[in-house]
């Protein structure tokens, strides 16, 4: 192929910019792509949740600690202590440290009632609330 001399020119500019810019691709191939962020550090987890019991054998209770009016802790035969934390206040519960409940099985139950017995002047019936399940209670909770 002939060029004529403007077009020679044309042709050895074009040249020489394909040259010169060669280094310019060749160090963009090669460069290290951009650095992205480093992953987040891991969020610590929350203590896993002691187990819930829904029910507790009657014959294992030894005996019950009333420990607020949302709180009972019922201390068991072996020396465990199963905490019912209830899922509502019960009015008086705390301030009576007793109640009593009703139940047909042999076990006291998540579904359960127990109702405050009130002191002073004879015992009368408070309210009645339901339980909550079973959780072990805290070392220092006994």
């Amino acid at each position: 192929m002939r060029f004529t001399g403007t077009a020679r020119r044309a042709s050895e500019r074009l040249s020489r910019a394909a040259i010169l810019s060669l280094p310019l691709i060749i160090a963009a191939c090669g460069a290290p792509a951009p650095r992205q962020a480093p992953p987040p550090a891991p969020v610590a987890q929350a203590p896993a949740a002691p187990p819930v019991t829904a029910c507790v054998d009657l014959a294992r209770i030894a005996e019950a600690r009333v420990r607020d009016d949302r709180t009972i802790d019922f201390v068991l035969r072996d020396g465990a202590v199963l905490r019912n934390s209830l899922p509502n206040a019960c009015p008086g519960l705390g301030a009576e440290r007793a109640f009593t409940y009703a139940t047909s099985l042999t076990r006291l139950c998540a579904t359960d009632t127990v109702t405050v017995v009130q002191q002073g002047g004879g015992p009368r019936l408070g309210a009645s609330c339901g339980l909550g399940g079973f959780t072990p209670a805290p070392a220092t909770g006994r």
